[in-house]
């Protein structure tokens, strides 16, 4: 859900093709989770002699970075010649220079008063892609446009530490809505396989090849095309048959929308229900490693009867509001702009709305079901029954384990999140932390969701409430379920709560073999399970069915 990891952007690259003539300077916004962290232009010049890719950019906090210019040149079958970077960071004046020979990169330069000297054999098609100059991926979508198909593997060399591969996991066909123009793009999942873990990419290009955005989720990075960065563009993920693009008003700004309806509805009014996203993941279609969470779930609902709500987040997509001051109860209040929307359509029956929330959206359609008596029902799906604080442990203790840190270690890193926390929390005891992971950790939304209590919320949660987890969860362990069940039926005031734990499936709802996330980059089935979509449809249909 959010770890406190320091800024590590690893690159990626593929292998062989003519590129296809393009020239033209392009500006990219860049974002840390949500908020801008700086911008990049980036020049491509493509010719019969081959592609040269020029850079100059500005990193703010907590990158602190500044690509004065960086140039990236490559033959015209794809073959690295050289790269050269001027620019500066905290630790001073940087310059590289690579040279490729054969299959021997050789990088000489200075990092402030260090000098730079490496060697490496590399493969003959890898791409040089340094750590923090995003505008290498040009030359990753130009190629991808002429040599990508699911499965194939190309290398990146991430100068000047080591070669490593590039997987492509899937290629779709697929639109971007930039105000009311659509347009055809296509979108490319990648695994980025490296030592410490794969790393899943997403990398969105015109049918051309190119580059229109590249998003890290695990980092919480964005890297979009100015044009189509803007709140009144978004890619359409993935299109329900029945999928209806709208705005819906909410205090002080508009959220965008989808709404799903059943292709034969059963009646004029029509029971609704409302989705929540995870943390980090702004979308409406509720994008994790490349499954489209709500999207799929707006469908499968649609089927059976019900009018599906999916919006972006405050501050990202289409939607206003900003996403840098959000908090949980910020959210909750949206989920309630959304439910009084619904109140004016003539096609909603008021009585029957619901809310569903996965992973951090289970806690903010608990906190909306207790300000909010219009909701009607509460689904949970992998959610909570911790503090966040004690999620937040919960899940550093599992990432150590499965790292195989040794115990000395361990500790240290575990009393570093402790008082980072508790900092957090009061305010108080940021001696010995580091000025960028103060900025990392010291925002409303990470407040917010370490103070979350599911005992103080549910005891004003008065709805039928279904809790679903996967017996898979890694993230959130299944545990979880039956301890949230024991606290709604014990200190909330909801006469009816079902639990459904699905075997076999993951956090990400999908099936799985391990539920470990360092297995999601690799999964070959991305559709959420139909053994958790008809739990939730049957449960809404029978508990709506008792309001009529």
């Amino acid at each position: 859900m959010y770890c406190i990891w320091a800024l590590i952007v690893l690159l990626a690259a593929p292998a062989a093709a003519q590129p296809r003539p393009q020239s033209g300077s392009t500006a990219y916004s860049i974002f840390l989770r949500g908020s801008s962290l700086g911008r990049e232009d980036v020049s491509v010049a493509t010719g019969p002699g081959g592609t040269t890719i020029t850079v100059t950019g500005r990193l703010g906090p907590p990158v602190n970075a500044i690509t004065r210019k960086a140039e990236f040149k490559y033959s015209a079958d794809w073959t690295p010649t050289s790269f050269t970077l001027e620019g500066s960071n905290p630790g001073g004046d940087v310059t590289v220079n690579t040279t490729f020979n054969g299959a021997r990169a050789t990088t000489t330069g200075t990092q402030g008063a260090t000098p730079i000297n490496a060697a490496h054999d590399v493969a003959p098609k890898a791409f040089a892609l340094p750590n923090g100059v995003f505008g290498g991926f040009a030359a990753v979508s130009l190629r991808l446009a002429v040599e990508a198909a699911p499965g194939a593997e190309f290398r990146a060399y991430i100068l000047p530490l080591l070669e490593i591969p590039l997987r492509v996991d899937s290629v779709n066909a697929e639109r971007m809505q930039s105000g009311t123009s659509v347009f055809n793009i296509r979108r490319y999942d990648l695994t980025l396989m490296n030592p410490g873990g794969a790393l899943a990419l997403s990398m969105i290009a015109s049918e051309d090849g190119g580059l229109i955005r590249l998003t890290i989720p695990a980092q919480g990075l964005d890297i979009i095309r100015e044009d189509v960065a803007a709140s009144t563009s978004r890619t359409q993920i993935y299109s329900n048959p029945s999928d209806e693009a709208l705005i819906i008003p909410a205090v002080g700004f508009n959220l965008g929308a989808t709404i799903t309806r059943p292709q034969t509805p059963s009646g004029p009014k029509l029971p609704a229900v409302i989705l929540l996203a995870g943390a980090s993941i702004g979308d409406r279609d509720g994008v994790v490693f490349g499954v489209p969470i709500l999207a799929q779930l707006a469908g499968a609902l649609a089927d059976a009867g019900f009018l599906a709500v999916r919006y972006d987040k405050r501050g990202f997509g289409q939607s206003g509001g900003r996403a840098e001051s959000a908090t949980l109860s910020d959210y909750a209040d949206d989920v309630r702009a959304v439910v009084k929307w619904l109140g004016s359509r003539n096609d909603v029956d008021t009585k029957r709305i619901a809310v569903v929330g996965h992973s951090e959206g289970s806690m903010v359609a608990l906190l909306a079901a207790a300000r909010e008596k219009r909701l009607a029902a509460v689904v949970s799906l992998d959610g909570p029954a911790s503090t966040g604080a004690a999620l937040v442990l919960e899940q550093q203790q599992h990432a150590l384990q499965q790292g195989n840190v040794p115990e000395a270690e361990r500790a240290g890193k575990v009393a570093l999140q402790k008082q980072i926390l508790s900092a957090v929390i009061t305010g108080e005891g940021w001696q010995g932390i580091s000025p960028e992971m103060r900025r990392q950790a010291d925002t409303p939304w990470f407040q917010s969701l370490l103070t979350y209590d599911p005992v103080k919320v549910i005891d004003d949660v008065r709805q039928p409430l279904l809790i679903v987890h996967g017996e898979l969860d890694r993230q959130v362990p299944v545990a979880h379920a039956d301890k949230l069940a024991n606290l709604a039926r014990t200190e909330g005031k909801s006469k009816a709560v079902e639990v459904v734990v699905v075997r076999g499936v993951n956090h990400l709802l999908v099936p799985a073999v391990t539920g470990q996330p360092s297995e999601y980059g690799s999964l070959k089935e991305r559709t959420v399970s139909k053994d958790v979509t008809g739990p939730i449809t049957g449960w809404l249909a029978k508990t709506f069915q008792a309001i009529k």
